[in-house]
């Protein structure tokens, strides 16, 4: 009985010194992986500290920035702009309304509107026009020049357009007989400007 107590003793005290070995053990490689703390790390950032990791939020592209290439659904849209653009400019220009046209136009083009307005005022002539309708309208052309997006549109739709002197003689056209006309318009837009309106730059004779 007294052996028995003895040998049970014995092993419950190894036992101790196992569970002692094998807890350093531990310690030492949690400390090998882990690190030693030294008091000079700082403050432990929060995982959602919005501060600390704003570096990897994904980079936000400008509102202004404008792709150099239109898809077929951006196409779309920016023809049926357009086809407005062209419409209002068209009959603003007959009534002789300079200041609808210098919101649709560059100031190069518009002086030489303005100009043809003036001319026409001079020798009393008066220009008058009917919108009809588009029969196609198409991009035959878009391009990136420097900051500059530059877009050529052609453009076929059906006018009745009549010219009178100051007496109400018809001095050109016909008010009886629709025409067809085929434009080649080139639209401009600055990419670094806020504004998203596109100008008319330049009528392109072909």
């Amino acid at each position: 009985m007294y052996i028995y107590q003895i040998m049970s003793n014995n092993f419950g005290f190894i036992d101790i010194i196992l569970l002692a070995m094998i807890a350093g053990f531990i310690i030492l490689r949690l400390r090998n992986i882990l690190g030693k703390k030294t008091g000079h790390e700082g403050k432990t950032a929060d995982v959602f500290d919005e501060k600390d990791y704003s570096q990897f939020k994904p980079e936000v592209k400008s509102k202004s920035f404008i792709k150099e290439n239109l898809e077929d659904s951006e196409k779309k849209l920016f023809l049926k702009g357009a086809q407005i653009a062209y419409e209002s400019i068209l009959t603003s220009f007959a009534n002789g309304e300079k200041e609808k046209l210098k919101k649709l136009l560059t100031k190069d083009i518009f002086s030489n509107f303005e100009q043809a307005i003036d001319h026409r005022n001079k020798e009393n002539i008066k220009s008058e026009l009917t919108f009809i309708g588009f029969k196609e309208s198409q991009i035959e052309k878009f391009e990136k020049i420097k900051d500059e997006l530059f877009s050529t549109v052609k453009i076929v739709c059906e006018i009745i357009s009549v010219k009178k002197d100051k007496n109400e003689a018809i001095i050109e056209g016909d008010p009886d007989k629709i025409k067809t006309v085929t434009d080649y318009w080139k639209f401009s837009k600055n990419i670094s400007s806020k504004n998203p309106n596109w100008y008319l730059a330049e009528i392109i004779s072909k």
